[in-house]
């Protein structure tokens, strides 16, 4: 990538650092907190900022996809080897979720139940809304006459049939939601529970669980990601990138404001109505608070102090699945930095401000070390390449 084009799309990896800092907080606040300063304020504000992490990395994921997508097209890669490559990653992220959840299970003994193994988390739904999103892309390419490379009316028209599909999937995923988790529940015999699990996140629990990720609803997320990733590749966008994300804030904020009537009406559509959980209303309200951070974050890198030097946030964004990988193990593993469920509010702040900067320098020596015998790290970072 030439360094124009790095500058330009610095504000993805800054967003993605956005997220780890939230997700760091989070984690810390609900592993170390005692049970007196979780009855806090406090802890339900760092609580409701924690319904953001997931969904920003599935979102950007989805951005992400779209990018290196077009980018193999636009260079002359055929639809089944765009297809191959990006699903690939996504198996191997798919890959990595299974072996992280391996290893907390090792950790995690004598305590850890055999059943942590099959654990749907957020680097699995990572893993497989990458599977969904190759699969989407190339039904859409599938009755296409191939281009020759650089065919611009060919381009033109793929990403808008790519544009109107992922929302369409990000839309059926948010509406379905709500009764996949009650009245048209898989259950068993008819799906085993850890396959229900990548449904509705029921595990072993004999109910769906909120604090797992299954494809309803998280793998939208990813789709209105893979959506705006191709809006940003439209002639338009890239001429007035600033003006496009305005307008998709301006947009988001609609859509959350409508959201939210929506709520507040007596009458719901749906017969079980969990606003935290599976209600559309809350899925439309994070999608306009993720276009916000969007632009805000463009805003930050092109005008801001985001771009001034050093930034930690970018620095986190590019390895952002080893500070997740590495973090967990020193906030809720056995190698925690402090005592769980005991500490108070400033206490659990300065662990907070510990993971940070251990993170960041882990960050850095990643960085530092690529190329000379840090082929295991580099693997973490490693992306889908489009040349």
């Amino acid at each position: 990538m030439t360094e124009k084009t790095k500058q330009r799309l610095a504000y993805i990896d800054w967003m993605r650092g956005l997220a780890c800092v939230l997700m760091f907080q989070t984690h810390c606040y609900d592993s170390w907190l005692s049970s007196r300063a979780r009855a806090s304020k406090f802890f339900m504000w760092s609580q409701l900022g924690g319904t953001l992490p997931a969904p920003l990395f599935l979102f950007l994921a989805g951005v992400s996809f779209a990018l290196v997508t077009d980018k193999l097209r636009q260079r002359g890669a055929t639809a089944n080897d765009v297809a191959r490559r990006t699903m690939r990653r996504g198996a191997e992220i798919f890959g990595l979720g299974l072996l992280f959840r391996g290893q907390e299970f090792v950790l995690g003994q004598p305590w850890a139940p055999w059943s942590d193994l099959l654990r749907v988390d957020i680097l699995n739904m990572i893993g497989f809304s990458m599977l969904l999103m190759g699969l989407v892309c190339r039904a859409i390419a599938a009755g296409e006459t191939e281009a020759p490379a650089g065919a611009q009316l060919g381009l033109v028209r793929r990403r808008a049939k790519n544009i109107v599909a992922a929302l369409a999937a990000a839309l059926f995923i948010a509406l379905v939601t709500p009764p996949v988790w009650t009245t048209w529940r898989p259950r068993p015999p008819w799906l085993p529970w850890f396959l229900e699990s990548y449904i509705n996140g029921v595990h072993i629990f004999g109910a769906p669980q909120p604090w797992l990720f299954p494809i309803f609803p998280w793998a939208a997320f990813a789709f209105v990601g893979l959506a705006v990733g191709f809006v940003l590749l439209t002639g338009w966008a890239r001429c007035h990138e600033a003006s496009a994300l305005a307008l998709m804030a301006v947009g988001g904020a609609m859509v959350a404001a409508l959201a939210g009537w929506l709520d507040a009406q007596p009458r719901q559509f749906y017969a079980v109505y969990d606003f935290w959980h599976t209600s559309p209303n809350f899925f439309f309200l994070r999608i306009g608070v993720l276009l916000a951070i969007l632009f805000g974050s463009y805003a930050w890198c092109r005008w801001g102090l985001g771009q001034w030097g050093f930034s930690p946030l970018v620095q986190m964004g590019q390895t952002s699945l080893l500070v997740y990988w590495v973090h967990i193990e020193f906030v809720y593993g056995r190698f925690s930095i402090l005592p769980k469920r005991s500490m108070n509010i400033p206490g659990a702040t300065l662990g907070l401000l510990g993971i940070f900067l251990s993170m960041l320098l882990l960050s850095i020596a990643r960085a530092r070390l690529k190329g000379r015998g840090a082929e295991v790290l580099a693997w973490f970072r490693r992306p889908v390449r489009a040349d």
